[in-house]
């Protein structure tokens, strides 16, 4: 059964029967606005364009890669981004993930200690008003889900409304072994830059 992550939730990476996971999907799901028309009268969709993206880290919190709409592919090719989504659900929730990062922890480069996940909302739209976001960790491809073993739902947070960006959460190595923090955080970053240099100041 999943977990409904909370906020510094930390888990280990381990399937139901007791193996640990080595490639991992961290998928987002969320849908376009609903706004009523002129006067009241009917609704139209206006489209929202989250974007999720993936900073790796060396043991001493200095960045080595990031992974965005504009960089599809870790250097060492371990992450990978499913790519961009511009409007997300219009049509409703229809269950799928409208962006993937799969990060295969067996590839990662030597130096990677941290792999920090960020979400941050291009159009400057408020988390709080967007439909069903949600974030789920799960083994499997960005086509298919084997086991879903944590979710966290930004939709039904009141933390998240009147902000842009959020650190999702971070895999990090500790003995030898990756694990995963649930940060679950809203920060007051604009840009994916920020973000990046937030996570590794405030969450590493």
């Amino acid at each position: 059964m999943a977990i409904n992550l909370q906020k510094g939730q930390r888990i280990s990476l381990e399937k139901s029967n007791g193996s640990k996971l080595q490639t991992i999907c961290v998928g987002i799901n969320w849908g376009a606005i609903e706004k009523k028309g002129l006067f009241g009268f009917g609704t139209t969709k206006e489209a929202v364009d989250l974007d999720a993206s993936c900073a790796l880290y060396d043991d001493n919190k200095q960045l080595i890669d990031v992974v965005y709409f504009g960089h599809l592919k870790s250097k060492d090719g371990a992450v990978k981004h499913s790519g961009d989504d511009l409007t997300g659900d219009l049509s409703g929730n229809d269950g799928l993930d409208n962006e993937v990062i799969t990060v295969d922890l067996s590839g990662l480069s030597a130096s990677v200690s941290y792999v920090g996940f960020i979400l941050n909302s291009f159009r400057g739209q408020d988390f709080g008003t967007i439909p069903f976001a949600s974030i789920r960790i799960y083994e499997g491809t960005p086509t298919r889900v084997n086991e879903v073993f944590a979710t966290y739902d930004i939709a039904h947070s009141k933390d998240f409304a009147g902000h842009v960006s959020m650190a999702m959460g971070v895999f990090y190595k500790k003995n030898g072994e990756w694990k995963f923090n649930a940060i679950g955080e809203p920060t007051r970053d604009r840009k994916l830059e920020e973000s990046v240099k937030t996570m590794a100041q405030n969450y590493l």
